[in-house]
């Protein structure tokens, strides 16, 4: 079809809301190509290049000619949102389904069977979904005008946001007809990943590739090992710096305390991930309207969001590749002439990524498991229920049966809600690919460190990161760099403050799925017999107290007086209400010391009698050996007694209940349980460190 050249500009205008704006280089011919070209293009170019307004403006000449709607794979909800806002402000009636607005998804299937959609955005979880692709997609798919896939690097194989059901899109585009109209757009691919993209989206695919430097920010990076250190940096340089802009965590759990200490020192800041839930919209606004300091972000806020005057990102620890920060960082000064980027660096980061590494793809032994248990089912099974069979975290057996079940073909399919194998066997490309795949992330991250030695050329390293041009890098804009030091005294208090962040331990409220059948228990903990919400003094081997925690169990074999003073002084803040009168502990028959010296001197320290009324009956395997939470739970059906009764100075008063770990929390589950039927009041846990991992 012709191009309206006019007719484009008028869009731009519109969807920009500037009167006089004009295209970018290489937008226009973008827009040509999509329009009139009937070929395969990739977009490559900057974050805050424009890459939406050649997709939106495309749909929009395309339906203004008479063609068919378009289709949008859009990785992220809060990209999502603002596609739609974008989509709607030129005109398009643009809707979206994704896993976070489900009760809308009816209305929407009838608007789009109705033709009264222009653009519709999915995420690529959504091709998986049998209903979907034959209720949806199937009517939909000889009318669509444009396939538009956002963020392309999602497609490789690693890119810098491995995506696993971007791989169906391999499918899907070589069930296209070889005609139809594909846009995909990036702002960063290296040469790999482009090779990535050619194997998917077709050899033909033609390229638009803009320059990568910018000018307009001012790199620089600091190590500083010990989160402390860290932690004072952001105290000390925040309030100087101008304007808004976000700090990067690798966790959620660094995002909340980062966020916590940063407001306890009188900043206007606030965490954000993807367990924000309903709150982020508005805090993406409430940044968006420079109404916070900073948002506290793991990489939930990342694609999509969209802020020109972002001032500054800092990274409280390093992205696992050089690719990933230069997407991240780029976020900033995008229509400023100088903005902050800066990388601090710290000794936990090696183990985070380390795990982040080892957890992507399943092991053989892993894959064996799940394929050896469904196999004995030839019903098929639920995931709840191969927990209940094998000993693998629901995470892993989800990751196992995610990547297994979107191999081609597939050796698992899911039939009525079970997971059921295919006379399809896993071949010894998906082991290849994990292992290249694994090396491969490895040595991006080895990269990565690279960079953060830099004392200078830093724009130059990350162009040359995505196989760009380093000779074309400007000069950085005239901002100073920042202290590397925190002061002294600030690093005090945050060494102080870590020490006093304490954790929630939430209590089950459901016994495990069949129950505990020698304890014989099963369905909903009845009240008056569960746990009370404790509290944990720290995350195990974690900034505060986890190594000092480490230290006392696995080096000196007694935990110091120190933490005994800190889990005096948790309780004393804390206030329980009943207050606890009495201290027993969990019993252990690998360690009969460690606990109960603990519990008695933490007992001494309250004024509280400690009474030894909880004892193992039989030998199992440590906690930390079972893999999933039915696992862990009937590892401990029966392993457990509690004198009967208790102790007449005791019973129906609250008890203060100590352990050095907790994961699963089923010990404090069923000690809890014990002892109220027993005759205990209200059993408060009160647990030295946490375990296990988050996003």
């Amino acid at each position: 079809m012709a191009y309206d050249a006019k007719r484009a500009v008028e869009l731009l205008r519109l969807g920009s809301g500037k009167p006089g704006a004009q295209f970018r280089d290489g937008q226009e011919a973008a827009i040509r190509a999509a329009v009139a070209g009937r070929q395969r293009l990739l977009v490559v170019q900057k974050t805050g290049w424009g890459k939406s307004f050649v997709y939106f403006i495309a749909v929009k000449l395309l339906r203004e000619a008479g063609l068919g709607p378009a289709l949008l794979i859009s990785p992220l909800l809060a990209l999502m949102r603002n596609q739609v806002a974008a989509a709607e402000r030129m005109g398009l009636r643009a809707v979206s389904i994704h896993s976070g607005n489900q009760d809308d998804w009816p209305a929407v299937e009838a608007r789009v069977r109705a033709g009264d959609v222009d653009i519709l955005l999915v995420s690529p979880e959504r091709l998986a979904n049998e209903r979907f692709g034959s209720e949806v997609l199937g009517p939909l798919s000889p009318h669509i005008s444009l396939l538009v896939v956002d963020e392309a690097h999602c497609i490789s194989d690693w890119g810098h946001d491995f995506r696993p059901h971007y791989r169906l899109l391999e499918r899907i585009v070589r069930a296209l007809p070889p005609n139809l109209r594909l846009l995909a757009t990036t702002a960063t691919v290296n040469n790999r990943v482009m090779d990535d993209l050619r194997a998917v989206l077709g050899p033909d695919l033609a390229v638009s590739r803009g320059d990568l430097s910018r000018p307009s920010l001012k790199l620089q990076t600091i190590r500083l090992a010990g989160q402390a250190e860290r932690l004072a940096w952001l105290a000390e340089r925040l309030p100087d710096l101008p304007g808004s802009g976000i700090v990067y965590t690798l966790t959620v759990r660094d995002a909340v305390r980062v966020a916590e200490w940063l407001r306890s020192k009188g900043l206007n800041v606030y965490s954000y991930s993807g367990e924000t839930g309903e709150r982020r919209p508005e805090l993406e606004q409430a940044l968006l309207d420079n109404r916070v300091k900073a948002l506290v972000a793991t990489t939930a806020l990342g694609m999509g969001f969209d802020k020109p005057d972002l001032a500054f990102v800092v990274h409280y620890q390093s992205p696992g590749s050089a690719v990933a920060y230069y997407q991240q960082v780029g976020r900033a000064g995008r229509a400023l002439d100088a903005a902050y980027g800066v990388l601090l660096s710290g000794s936990e980061e090696d183990d985070i990524h380390d795990y982040f590494i080892r957890s992507a793809f399943p092991t053989e032994a892993e894959v064996g498991t799940v394929l050896v248990a469904l196999e004995s089912a030839p019903g098929g099974l639920s995931v709840s229920q191969l927990e209940a069979r094998v000993n693998l975290s629901h995470g892993r057996i989800e990751n196992t049966i995610k990547l297994l079940s979107l191999e081609s073909p597939a050796p698992i399919v899911k039939d009525r809600g079970k997971w059921q194998l295919t006379a399809a066997l896993v071949g010894p490309g998906f082991w290849e690919r994990a292992r290249r795949l694994s090396d491969l992330r490895r040595a991006e991250y080895r990269q990565m460190q690279d960079y953060v030695s830099l004392t200078s050329g830093h724009m130059a390293f990350l162009i040359r990161a995505l196989d760009g041009d380093p000779d074309t890098e400007p000069g950085s804009p005239d901002l100073p760099l920042l202290p590397r030091a925190p002061s002294p005294g600030i690093v005090r208090e945050a060494s102080a403050f870590l020490r006093r962040t304490h954790l929630s331990i939430e209590p089950r409220r459901q016994w495990p799925a069949n129950g505990l059948p020698t304890y014989g228990v099963r369905g909903r903990i009845r009240d008056g017999e569960r746990a009370e919400t404790g509290r944990a003094l720290c995350v195990w081997r974690d900034a505060g107290w986890g190594e000092s925690v480490y230290r006392g169990k696995y080096q000196d074999a007694r935990f110091c007086d120190e933490l005994v003073t800190a889990c005096a002084d948790l309780v004393r803040a804390w206030k329980p209400v009943p207050a606890p009168a009495w201290v027993a502990c969990i019993p252990s028959r690998r360690h009969p010391d460690l606990v109960p010296d603990l519990a008695v001197r933490v007992a001494s320290a309250l004024g509280l009698p400690f009474h030894a009324v909880l004892s193992t009956t039989a030998e199992r395997p440590e906690q930390k050996t079972m893999a999933n939470s039915v696992q862990q739970a009937r590892n401990l059906d029966g392993s457990l007694a509690t004198a009967a009764p208790l102790p007449a100075a005791v019973r129906g008063r609250a008890c203060l209940l100590l352990d050095d770990m907790v994961d699963s929390r089923w010990t404090f589950t069923v000690a809890a349980w014990l002892l109220r039927r027993h005759g205990s009041g209200p059993v408060w846990p009160l647990a030295l460190a946490l375990t296990g991992h988050d996003e």
